[in-house]
């Protein structure tokens, strides 16, 4: 007497096993992504991929990370897939309005920019690390002639007191 519950292919373990954090990495990792560069998307350190991938490696039986994003590539299109129908989805109502007060819409939802300051300025927040090019050059810039201005202003107190020491 057998069972009729059939096992579980090695390809099917092999996906089951595989974590969230491991397919998000192999995901970015099928786009050629390096892994600094999939540290930066996913907002992790570079060794944290490096060891998510190397885990998804052993899960997956890879030997290299060509090799792991190829059985990637395969297992993703058998177990990945969409979970419905979309035809047998209901339709959206049509003609029901909206319950909202008599506001305007501007009054019911205040859209800010997350750079802007708080308190509603505008102004550039100059300590975050993601600058373009022209922001950091400028900011270097600005920096060297504050650090020329400090010299300077140091060397004239020094003659200065060098001055009425030796007068």
């Amino acid at each position: 007497m057998g069972d009729s519950v059939s096992q579980p292919s090695l390809d099917e373990v092999r996906w089951t096993r595989l974590t969230e954090k491991q397919r998000a990495c192999l995901d970015l990792l099928l786009e050629r992504q390096t892994s600094k560069q999939i540290a930066r998307r996913l907002g992790i350190s570079k060794p944290t991929v490096d060891q998510r991938l190397t885990a998804a490696r052993g899960i997956l039986g890879a030997t290299n990370r060509d090799e792991a994003a190829v059985l990637y590539a395969r297992l993703k299109q058998t177990y990945d897939r969409v979970t419905y129908d979309p035809v047998q989805l209901p339709y959206p109502a049509h003609g029901v309005p909206p319950v909202v007060p008599d506001t305007k819409p501007a009054d019911v939802m205040v859209l800010e920019d997350s750079a802007a300051a708080p308190g509603g300025s505008t102004s550039r927040n100059f300590w975050r690390h993601d600058h373009d090019l022209k922001a950091r050059i400028l900011i270097m810039a600005a920096m060297l002639v504050v650090a020329v201005i400090l010299i300077l202003a140091g060397l004239g107190i020094a003659q200065a007191l060098t001055r009425l020491v030796s007068g």
